[in-house]
């Protein structure tokens, strides 16, 4: 935070919106929910002026803002932040998750034209308006659910071509819908067909002819990869990272998710944003991490649809005071998750995480990991992404399954009414 932020004051014109009668979470410490009962949150121009005990207010209520409104005792967070998403693909893979279920395994899926190659067939072959309307309402799902703040990776074009259109269209549904949208390049995601025997060759044109292209069109805030044993290897992330810092682009990484590849350890060595997954990171991968200040992001929705096993290293990650976010990782493939908030409820179960941290992991944390300071806690100077939900204790937040408890959402200080598409 700046100097400003933390301070409430009284104001010097009158704010916009101020809520009243709020059970906040404000995470403003490093620990817990950071909670205030009888709480009120206001600000003006997107930005929070108050955010503090209702007998704190400088004034009446009336004097302060335009409009004022109690929530009548609800839990009052910010804006929800989901930083690893895939949302942005063609078609669907629901044929291969019945086929799993009826016995076959994964060579037999992709003898069958199924797997990532399914997606990216889809994917090249829609038109951008297509791929826009297809992906949309994925991100409203989202939105409605609370999260005012997302990430979305390329990964499903493995051409120039179809990369490019996919990282215009998660730009559109940020401008559609009026949230962030954080675009991630994804080139080394998978190996296309047409590289098949030529896989120097491929990692040479992600680096020194698709990179360059992305970066000069400004369509990525970020660069990622898969490392590990059947995607990419260190070495080959490596001269990625390298060539994206080279062109002033943050990295962050898929690491450790099937086995212990160095990823983790490889991200902190160049202050990644984040590595997500983890599930086979070891103890000093860990403690590197915590060092570099990498976020580790959680992916429960995965790890549920894979029927894993393996935790990720939940105890050391505490012991190191490792920074946790929790995002749905939605994909068509392994994690066709689009809740945020099942997620976090995910995260707990299977996990273990306290409520507190999963609340924490998918608001100040996962902007963390996406690089922003400016949101994810409730605090005058931060920007207004605010959500009042149907709930009253924070553990609730996690408690639930299912169900639509987004009562209020703001962004940037706007209340949006989120349509049901309806898919």
């Amino acid at each position: 935070m700046t100097a400003a932020q933390g301070r409430n004051t009284a104001p010097t014109a009158r704010w916009d919106r101020l809520l009243l009668d709020c059970t906040l979470a404000t995470f403003s410490g490093a620990a817990g929910y950071g909670l205030i009962q009888q709480g009120a949150v206001g600000w003006k121009d997107g930005t929070i002026a108050f955010a503090g005990r209702m007998e704190d207010l400088p004034d009446e209520p009336e004097s302060l803002a335009d409009n004022v409104h109690s929530v009548h005792g609800s839990l009052v967070t910010p804006g929800l932040v989901d930083c690893h998403t895939h949302l942005v693909f063609g078609g669907n893979r629901a044929d291969e998750f019945e086929m799993r279920l009826k016995g076959a395994d994964y060579e037999a899926i992709a003898r069958a034209g199924g797997g990532i190659v399914s997606s990216v067939r889809a994917t090249r072959a829609a038109s951008e308006d297509e791929l826009f309307d297809q992906s949309l309402p994925r991100a409203r799902g989202l939105l409605r659910d609370g999260v005012t703040t997302m990430e979305i990776k390329s990964g499903y074009g493995l051409d120039l071509a179809t990369e490019l259109k996919m990282l215009r269209v998660a730009r559109r549904i940020g401008e559609a819908l009026g949230v962030t949208v954080k675009t991630t390049f994804l080139g080394l995601h998978a190996l296309p067909p047409e590289f098949a025997g030529r896989r120097a060759g491929f990692v040479t044109a992600v680096c020194e002819e698709w990179l360059p292209r992305v970066a000069e069109e400004g369509l990525a805030d970020a660069v990622d990869a898969f490392c590990e044993g059947i995607a990419f290897t260190p070495d080959e992330v490596r001269c990625c990272f390298e060539r994206a810092r080279g062109l002033g682009l943050a990295v962050k990484l898929h690491a450790d998710q099937l086995s212990d590849s160095g990823g983790a350890a490889l991200a902190a060595s160049f202050s990644a944003l984040s590595a997500d997954h983890l599930e086979c990171a070891g103890a000093n991968a860990v403690g590197a991490m915590a060092k570099a200040g990498t976020v580790a992001v959680l992916l429960p929705g995965s790890f549920y649809a894979l029927r894993e096993t393996r935790l990720p290293p939940i105890e050391a990650l505490r012991k190191q005071q490792a920074p946790m976010a929790v995002a749905t990782d939605l994909n068509p493939g392994t994690s066709p998750l689009r809740s945020l908030r099942l997620a976090a409820n995910m995260a707990c179960t299977l996990f273990r995480l306290t409520p507190d941290e999963a609340l924490r992991a998918v608001t100040v944390n996962g902007a963390r990991a996406l690089g922003l300071r400016d949101r994810g806690a409730l605090a005058p100077g931060l920007r207004a992404d605010v959500v009042a939900w149907d709930v009253r204790h924070p553990a609730e937040f996690a408690y639930w399954i299912g169900g639509q408890l987004a009562r209020r959402i703001f962004v940037a200080g706007n209340e949006v009414s989120v349509p049901d598409s309806g898919r």
